[in-house]
């Protein structure tokens, strides 16, 4: 690739602003453009849901970089602009401001956008006062409803529900979470760190409600408000705030329709390149091949967009990318600091290191003596340790994994490569 060609990103996240600035550390010499539909300067996705909805964090604070960096580093920032459509054999796209862009690569970092929630889609116009959380205007509009007393039902029991759960609960606010599945987290963690969480927010003053299927939303006589929420088991929940948080669609619609391939998102190579060698896709739009884990993936991760940033500028300026490591995960609830490293799919037993009803273990899935993916809880040390179990595929003995006697770097200084 020639160092002075024109890079152009679609996107204005974490993984966007990461490929820009390490394309430019990296010795790329020729102009860059950055194209988002998000009018602010670019934020910081993850505190939108924990210090910043809890009002612990000033705006200004979650700027990926300082407003004069972009410039200081030639690079071009057009904020407010949809790119509406890939013209592939010109090598340019179309802009919702009419013109055209041209590009010798173009990276697609479209990210993905809260699934919907389908009792909600039946009215066919947006609701005052239900709120998905993707962007910092979300964050604002579920913040202006926060006051003491006031009542919230939080569909979904994921991490992000339930990071909103704990912010508004910090704030006075009587808060429901409503969960389909059987307990929360089903889908990210072992039933032993639901159990936990379930227990610290029922602690806290959140009533977390599973199992529970929804007949249909009660609307305000002029059908701009949610009043309350129905349950298929004739429960009623009167709200004056709605947030949605039942999972991520990737966007990849701009990728289909210029004829590139789609299976859960953009499909791209281990060098992150789609179907044409001038494009290519990294973060929640991207579904990749993992080496670790010898399947495809398709990760929601702020951690791992930016690597997926990285591997992109080192093989665009001609530098080898660093080895793969594992994707890891965050999540800030109350005073626990939850890092997972990993994905836990496929495991056959979980080891628990330290007590689960205290404030500080860990959990390790396993796939018979090979760690897949740690849960850590205000384990920073483990964390760390945990990357090198989960990246080097290590096979351990679990029964030392489980005695807190024996340190975790002698368990790992033990273990053997999983040459399968």
């Amino acid at each position: 690739m020639n160092l002075h060609n024109r890079l152009v990103i679609v996107g204005t996240g974490c993984g966007a602003v990461e490929l820009a600035f390490s394309a430019r550390a990296s010795g790329w010499e020729g102009p860059i453009t950055m194209i988002g539909d998000d009018p602010s300067q670019p934020y910081q996705r993850p505190p939108l849901s924990k210090a910043f909805l809890s009002g612990d964090t000033a705006e200004e604070a979650l700027h990926l970089r300082s407003p004069d960096a972009y410039g200081n580093l030639k690079i071009e920032l057009l904020t407010g602009v949809t790119v509406e459509g890939i013209e592939r054999t010109q090598q340019q796209v179309l802009t919702s401001r009419g013109n055209r862009i041209s590009y010798d690569h173009l990276v697609l970092a479209t990210g993905g956008r809260p699934r919907p929630l389908p009792e909600a889609e039946k009215v066919g116009k947006n609701l005052k006062n239900l709120f998905y959380l993707r962007t910092k205007s979300d964050a604002d509009g579920i913040k202006s409803t926060f006051a003491p007393g006031k009542k919230i039902v939080v569909i979904g029991g994921g991490y992000i529900g339930l990071e909103v759960a704990a912010s508004a609960i910090k704030t006075g606010m009587k808060v429901v979470v409503l969960q389909r599945d059987d307990r929360v987290l089903s889908r990210v963690a072992a039933p032993e760190l639901s159990r936990f969480y379930e227990s610290y927010h029922a602690d806290a003053g959140v009533n977390i409600k599973t199992g529970i299927n929804i007949e249909g939303l009660e609307f305000s006589d002029d059908n701009s408000r949610v009043v309350a929420v129905q349950t298929v088991d004739g429960e009623r929940f009167e709200s004056d705030a709605i947030v949605v948080g039942i999972g991520l669609i990737p966007n990849s619609e701009l990728a289909a329709d210029a004829g590139l391939k789609i299976n859960d998102g953009v499909v791209v190579d281990t060098n992150m390149r789609t179907s044409d060698e001038h494009i290519s896709a990294l973060g929640d739009c991207a579904n990749y091949y993992s080496e670790l884990y010898k399947r495809d993936v398709r990760i929601e991760s702020v951690p791992n967009a930016q690597e997926n940033a990285r591997k992109i500028a080192a093989i665009l300026c001609g530098k080898p990318p660093r080895p793969p490591a594992a994707p890891w995960f965050w999540s800030d609830q109350y005073d626990l600091a939850l890092k997972k490293v990993g994905l836990q799919e496929g495991y056959d037993s979980v080891v628990v290191r330290g007590d689960v009803g205290s404030k500080s273990f860990s959990i390790f899935y396993m796939l018979g003596n090979r760690v897949l993916s740690v849960d850590t809880v205000n384990r920073p040390v483990e964390f760390n340790h945990s990357k090198k179990l989960v990246t080097g595929r290590l096979l351990v003995d679990k029964a030392a994994l489980g005695d807190e006697s024996v340190a975790l770097k002698d368990i790992i200084e033990a273990s053997r490569d999983d040459i399968k």
